[in-house]
């Protein structure tokens, strides 16, 4: 067995979703799940199928994020993992949906952070066992730092 860390390869604020499912029908209900509570988002799919020809399957409504999404699918080769690129929203915006659809099995991360994805190989696969989301925590806000955070946090329309 060998784990190995594959950098997200992506614009710097481009938020994601990386998840694990469980059937190739996952690339269709993601789609669906998406255009259904946020028609204005654009978005890529990629998706590693795990048995079969085991192919990148693909959807999306923007052909850029598209290509990014099987490219980073296709580097990331884990069976039943899903990404999921997007613009004109966040994940906040479709977390919730997507944790909904039935065959999601788990999220790995919803961020626009520098990530790295643990894949661990071996005779049989791969499979994703974690991921490195942003940078080691440098220390504890302050009570300026808290200011900022609920100054954000309004300014952008997440809270009154």
């Amino acid at each position: 067995m060998e784990i190995t860390a594959i950098a997200i390869d992506k614009p710097e604020e481009m938020n994601f979703i990386l998840g694990h499912s469980h059937f190739i029908k996952t690339v269709e209900d993601l789609y669906e799940a998406i255009v259904q509570t946020n028609p204005a988002m654009k978005f890529g799919i990629g998706f590693c199928e795990a048995s079969g020809p085991a192919l990148v399957r693909y959807v999306g409504n923007e052909e850029h994020l598209v290509e990014l999404a099987r490219k980073n699918a296709l580097s990331l080769a884990a069976g039943h993992s899903f990404i999921i690129f997007m613009e004109g929203g966040f994940p906040i915006n479709i977390l919730n949906t997507i944790k909904n659809v039935p065959e999601v099995c788990r999220i790995f991360c919803a961020t626009a952070n520098p990530t790295q994805v643990l894949i661990v190989e071996t005779d049989q696969g791969r499979g994703i066992v974690g991921v490195v989301d942003g940078m080691k925590t440098k220390g504890i806000e302050t009570d300026a730092d808290i200011e900022k955070r609920k100054t954000l946090l309004r300014t952008i329309g997440y809270k009154l």
